[in-house]
């Protein structure tokens, strides 16, 4: 019995144990899982799992601040690539380039190196160096950009020039975190860096300090663009826009000189004229100064042919004889019109071209037209005409050139700046710090294009012609008629209308024609003016008051006249 007892007993010893052991062996596992992992994580990095790479890299500086690297690459077999950093924020204003040039060993496209591990690759860089205070100091990304892990990097630099300060950084771009190991020989003239573990895209930067002076290597910088910078005043710019000033104030000048010389010649003229005023009429005959005709004088007085010059000119015609207006009968409430009539016995031939032009517009074969149907061929002729009246002032010598043109250069000038300074305007900006220059430009331009209206100036013998103007104007306007001979009265006082109507005196001068031989009969009527039944001459001012306004509205309508 005491045999067959201690069997069970036994077995459940032996059971028991080996349940214990189980336990022990399964919590000993569990508690050393974690441990096993990170030590297996960490060994990946560390101690070359597949695609770990071992850099050795020798870094030289030249006298000529350029950095030749050489980098042997291990550890792994396959292509590999690694992205460059060429480009560093400096300041506000600026970014730090970094050129990379002559490799070898590798292809680079753009900032991509690829290369074919184990491989050694070499290339050249510039724009590491940079001065600080009496240290200059070289500056290169040793690791950077792969697309591996970097099981160990070593990095060697040598220079021209003993070592005064050395440290790096390795991680992030922007760790702080110092690399595992940096140190110089006995003589100062190398200095030695080492990083393990460096996961793919982080990198190691080394910084050395040599003496000032040891290299003539710089930073290379970029200018960031940003509308602060884009338009600095500096010494450049400042000096543009006083030149600007100095050009604009002599245009200016320029201007108030051959504009004032119109002033000038009118006081010269007229000094010994009473009130500067001078009579038209010689010998009881209606004479205008120098001869000058309605039309001439509304583009010799504001040098633009005007609506105005057309509708003094078609008056002008009528007086002369050229065509007679009759006034259209009508009801109260329509609208007003006339009949232009051609003269048949008229000496047409004997016209000035602008004449000539205007009166073939009007009638084109017809022998009568309304002015409500004044359109048509009219408009185009419309442009004759205004050609006429430009080359006629430059004939007569009073410009050198036709008004409209020297206009039209000037403003086309001022137009062609004004572009050229907002192109200028935004590559200045984006490219330099002169962007000050490009409006510089456009206000010229647009000065020269709002300065061109001006810029037609008179001859001496224009300025003459002028004066004499201005002294007729003075007369007409004087209310001294002087002593006109009765039957001269109606054919010289009709002679003035035209004029009367370039100097915007037409309510005034119509009122001194009807007053002439006017007695209200409605039989009344001018020689080259004929009113309807009912008319008589005390209604001649409003009539040609609505004349000379719808004419000019008709001739507007063409858009071939300046509208005043």
């Amino acid at each position: 019995m005491t045999g067959i007892r201690g069997v069970p007993a036994a077995v459940g010893a032996a059971v028991l144990a080996l349940a214990t052991a189980l336990a022990t062996a399964l919590a000993t596992a569990l508690a050393t899982a974690p441990a096993t992992a990170q030590t297996r994580t960490t060994a990946g990095i560390t101690a070359g799992i597949t695609g770990e790479i071992t850099v050795e890299i020798t870094m030289t500086l030249g006298k000529d601040g350029t950095l030749h690297v050489v980098e042997k690459l291990s550890g792994a077999a396959g292509e590999l690539k690694r992205t460059f950093l060429t480009r560093t924020r400096l300041d506000d204003d600026h970014d730090r380039l970094y050129l990379i040039s002559n490799v070898k060993g590798g292809r680079l496209a753009g900032d991509v190196l690829a290369v074919t591990a184990p491989a050694t690759v070499e290339y050249d860089v510039k724009g590491a160096v940079t001065s600080s205070g009496d240290v200059q100091e070289l500056r290169w990304f040793a690791v950077n950009g792969w697309n591996t892990p970097v099981a160990r990097a070593t990095v060697k630099v040598s220079g021209p020039g003993q070592v005064q300060s050395l440290s790096c950084f390795a991680g992030e771009l922007t760790s702080a975190i110092g690399c595992t190991s940096a140190s110089m020989d006995h003589s100062a003239t190398a200095a030695e860096f080492q990083q393990d573990g460096l996961g793919p895209g982080q990198a190691l930067t080394v910084v050395v300090g040599y003496p000032k002076g040891t290299s003539a290597g710089a930073p290379i910088l970029d200018r960031r663009f940003s509308p602060a910078t884009a338009f600095t005043l500096n010494t450049v710019t400042g000096g543009a826009l006083v030149a600007l000033l100095v050009l604009l104030l002599g245009g200016v000048a320029l201007l108030y000189w051959t504009r004032g010389r119109d002033a000038r010649v009118v006081s010269q003229e007229t000094g010994g004229r009473q009130k500067g005023m001078v009579s038209p009429v010689q010998n009881g005959h209606f004479s205008p100064p120098d001869g000058v005709r309605p039309g001439q004088i509304g583009t010799l007085v504001d040098e633009q042919a005007d609506v105005i010059d057309v509708t003094a000119t078609i008056l002008d015609l009528a007086v002369r004889g050229y065509l007679r207006i009759d006034e259209q009968p009508r009801q109260t409430y329509d609208a007003p019109d006339w009949v232009l009539v051609r003269l048949p016995d008229a000496p047409v031939g004997s016209l000035l071209p602008y004449e000539k032009a205007l009166h073939d517009a009007i009638f084109d074969g017809r022998d009568a037209v309304p002015l409500s149907q004044l359109a048509g061929s009219f408009a185009g002729h419309l442009g004759k005409v205004r050609d006429a009246l430009y080359a006629d002032v430059v004939r007569q010598g009073w410009f050198a050139r036709r008004p409209d043109t020297e206009r039209t250069r000037w403003t086309v000038l001022g137009v062609v700046l004004v572009v050229a300074g907002l192109l200028a305007t935004v590559a200045l900006a984006w490219f330099t710090t002169y962007g000050l220059l490009g409006p510089a430009l456009v206000i010229a331009g647009g000065a020269l294009a709002v300065g061109g209206q001006y810029m037609p100036a008179k001859t001496a013998k224009g300025s003459a012609a002028m004066a004499h103007t201005l002294a007729f104007r003075a007369y007409l306007f004087s209310g001294d008629l002087g002593e006109v001979p009765e039957q001269h009265r109606v054919e010289l006082f009709s002679r003035y209308l035209p004029y009367a109507v370039i100097f915007d005196g037409v309510e005034h001068w119509s009122r001194v024609v009807a007053a002439v031989t006017g007695d209200g009969h409605q039989s009344d009527n001018l020689y080259w003016y004929h009113g309807p039944a009912e008319w008589d001459l005390s209604k001649f001012a409003g009539s040609m008051r609505t004349f000379t306004t719808t004419t000019s509205g008709a001739i507007s309508a063409t858009r071939q006249f300046r509208t005043l």
